[in-house]
C-alpha cells in the first residue's frame, strides 16, 4: 500500500507541476467563440508553449445560456464528463440587462448548467467566459435601458454579472472583457472588434485566447510564441495585457481559489500516542507520513511513535487533480509532544517519591504547575511561590506522572516523576 501511494503522488506531481501540460476543454457558447474558431486559437496558443488542448464547442449564433440548457448536444457533450474545463459563454448582451431579467433569464441557467457539469464528473471546473462591451455601447437597447447606451456601461454590467456567477457557482472567470479594456486604454492601435462594433476580430480572439490559455494552465502568456495573423509587436503587447490582469493576478479570478490547502494540528493523548486534527481545506482524500516509516490515509489520525525524537510530519492534501503538502517538524519525547524548549531549568526530588516533591527552580518565581497523569489528564495544579517549593503527592495513587511548570497557562518546562508507596 505505501509503493502504491507513493508512485501515485509521484505520478502527481509530474502531471501538475511537469513541463508540459494537457487539458481538456469544452466550449459552450456562440458566435463569440465561434468567430475566428477561438478554441483551435488556444489550442494553437497552447502548443506554442509545449503544451496540449483537446477541444470540443457548441457555438450557434446568440445562443443563450437557457438554450443551452436544453439543448441536446449541449447536453450530450457536458454528460460525457471527460473534461477538466467547461467554458460558458452568454449571448453578448443578456448580462448587461436589468437585475431583476437577469436573474429569471440568466442565472437560473448557469447555474443548472454548471450543476449538470459537476454531475457528469465532479472534477471539472466550471469556467465562465467573461466578454466584452460593445464599441460604442448597445444601441438596440439604450431607448429602454440607459446603462448600456456606452462601451463603459454596457462593460461594467458584464464584469459584474460574470463575477456574479462565478461566485454563486463556485467557478473561474476567463475574464477577458477586462483584458480588452485594458487593452482599449494603453494599446489603441489595436482593433478588438470586427466592423459590427461586436465580434472579435483576429486581435480580438487573440487577446480571448491568451486569456483562456492563461487561466487553465495558470502559466505565464509571455511564454507564447504564436503569434497567428498579428504582427510581432500587436501580439507581444496583448500578452503583456493578459499577465498585468490575469497571470498576475489569477486569485481575483478565483483561479486556484479552490484548490485543496493542507494543513493540521496534533496533540498528546498519551505517552507517544499523538492526535493528528485534519483542518485542510477543499481537500477529499489525504496522505499522511508521520516520519517515522508510518503512513496513513485517514483524515484525522492518531499515531504511536515507538521512539522519542524529532519527526518530519507530512500532509498531503488532494482533491482530483490538485493537491498541497504541508509539513510541520515535531519533538516526541516519553510522554508525548516533548516541548521543543525548556525555558527554565529545574529539577524535581525525590523521584521516585513518596509522599512530597521538592521542585528546585534556578531562576525566575511565582510560576504555576499542573499535575497530569500519562493520559494527559490534570489531577492537581497550584502555585509556586514559596521557598521550599513542597508539593504533597500523599493522596496520588502509585504511578507515573508528568509535572508540567507554567507561566501566564504557557508550559516552559516538564519533567516526568514517580509516585511510590511507603
Amino acid at each position: 500500500m505505501k509503493y502504491t501511494i507513493t508512485i501515485f503522488l509521484i505520478y502527481i506531481h509530474v502531471t501538475l507541476f511537469g513541463q508540459s501540460q494537457t487539458k481538456r476543454v469544452l466550449f459552450i457558447g456562440n458566435s463569440y467563440t465561434q468567430v475566428n474558431n477561438l478554441p483551435q486559437m488556444v489550442a494553437d496558443i497552447a502548443k506554442s508553449t509545449g503544451d496540449t488542448v483537446f477541444f470540443d464547442s457548441n457555438t450557434p449564433g446568440g445562443y443563450t445560456l437557457q438554450g443551452h440548457a436544453t439543448n441536446t448536444t449541449s447536453l450530450s457533450k457536458i454528460a460525457k464528463g471527460t473534461w477538466d474545463f467547461v467554458v460558458l459563454q452568454e449571448q453578448s448582451q443578456y448580462p448587461s440587462f436589468p437585475l431583476s431579467q437577469v436573474e429569471a433569464e440568466v442565472f437560473p441557467f448557469a447555474t443548472k448548467l454548471d450543476s449538470l457539469i459537476i454531475a457528469a464528473n465532479p472534477c471539472t471546473e466550471t469556467m465562465f467566459y467573461m466578454t466584452w462591451g460593445r464599441k460604442n455601447g448597445d444601441a438596440s437597447n439604450c431607448a429602454t435601458w440607459p446603462p448600456v447606451c456606452t462601451y463603459a456601461g454596457m462593460d461594467s454590467l458584464l464584469n459584474l454579472r460574470y463575477r456574479m456567477m462565478a461566485d454563486s457557482n463556485k467557478a473561474l472567470v476567463s475574464p477577458v472583457g477586462v483584458v480588452w479594456k485594458y487593452i482599449r486604454q494603453q494599446f489603441p492601435q489595436i482593433e478588438l472588434y470586427q466592423s459590427d462594433e461586436s465580434h472579435p476580430s483576429e486581435a480580438g480572439t487573440y487577446a480571448a485566447a491568451c486569456c483562456f490559455y492563461t487561466t487553465l494552465f495558470r502559466k505565464d502568456p509571455v511564454n507564447i510564441t504564436f503569434n497567428g495573423a498579428l504582427s510581432a509587436s500587436d501580439a507581444a503587447n496583448i500578452r503583456t495585457a493578459v499577465k498585468l490582469i490575469v497571470y498576475d493576478s489569477l486569485l481575483q479570478w478565483h483561479i486556484g481559489e479552490y484548490d485543496p490547502k493542507a494543513n493540521f494540528s496534533y496533540k498528546d493523548s498519551s505517552q507517544q500516542y499523538i492526535l493528528f486534527t485534519n483542518t485542510s481545506s477543499n481537500a477529499t482524500k489525504f496522505y499522511w507520513n508521520f516520519g517515522d516509516g508510518d503512513t496513513s490515509n485517514v483524515k484525522h489520525p492518531t499515531h504511536n511513535y515507538k521512539q522519542s525524537g524529532k519527526y518530519q510530519v507530512m500532509l498531503i492534501s488532494y482533491n482530483c487533480n490538485s493537491v498541497d503538502t504541508l509539513i510541520k517538524s515535531i519533538s516526541i519525547g516519553a510522554s508525548g509532544i516533548y516541548k521543543l524548549y525548556n525555558k527554565i531549568d529545574f529539577s524535581i526530588s525525590p523521584n521516585p517519591s513518596t509522599t512530597s516533591l521538592y521542585i528546585n527552580i534556578y531562576s525566575g518565581n511565582n510560576y504555576s504547575y499542573k499535575i497530569l497523569n500519562l493520559l494527559g489528564q490534570e489531577i492537581h495544579s497550584g502555585k509556586l511561590n514559596e521557598t521550599p517549593n513542597l508539593i504533597s503527592i500523599s493522596s496520588l495513587s502509585e504511578g507515573t506522572y508528568i509535572f508540567q511548570l507554567t507561566e501566564k497557562g504557557v508550559i516552559i518546562g516538564q519533567q516526568k516523576f514517580v509516585k511510590v508507596l511507603e
